[in-house]
């Protein structure tokens, strides 16, 4: 599947909140998000318009990584 080239820093925390992420801190354009969820996750998201295309591939694998699935089927859910 193809990641969205228009995909905004915003729009991306709210549909990370569905994952159980809370926005624990931001300093200045960096958001970071935390979940407890199957253990303690962190992770930055930039608040840009929209996020790079390879910072998105970064962030999104991360996400999977930590929740035991491949980026598509994470893509999927999050509908982006």
């Amino acid at each position: 599947m193809r990641l969205p080239r228009d995909v905004s820093g915003t729009d991306l925390v709210k549909a990370l909140r569905s994952f159980g992420y809370e926005v624990t801190r931001q300093t200045g354009s960096h958001i970071r998000l935390t979940t407890s969820e199957k253990g303690e996750h962190h992770i930055t998201i930039p608040n840009h318009d929209p996020v790079r295309i390879g910072t998105l591939a970064s962030i999104l694998d991360d996400v999977a990584e930590h929740r035991s699935m491949d980026r598509e089927n994470l893509l999927k859910l999050l509908k982006l």
